[in-house]
């Protein structure tokens, strides 16, 4: 199970990969987990997120909105 910090990161690696500092401790669990690979453009690397990822990503959205289902 992931942590909230671990889904925001996960989140921010979706959205806003140029925006992710490679040295936070929630990457690097990501990584093991391989949720997110790193991925060289240039010179750099930025990470980028696996369809083990994408799938979080989707059952979360996907609880989330049976969740705001339910509540109204």
């Amino acid at each position: 199970m992931l942590s909230p910090h671990e889904l925001a990161t996960l989140i921010l690696v979706k959205n806003a990969p140029d925006q992710i500092e490679l040295d936070r401790m929630e990457l690097g669990i990501l990584l093991m987990l391989h949720l997110v690979v790193l991925k060289e453009f240039g010179s750099k690397q930025y990470p980028h997120i696996t369809r083990y990822g994408e799938s979080i990503l989707k059952a979360a959205e996907q609880f989330r909105k049976n969740y705001l289902a339910r509540a109204n």
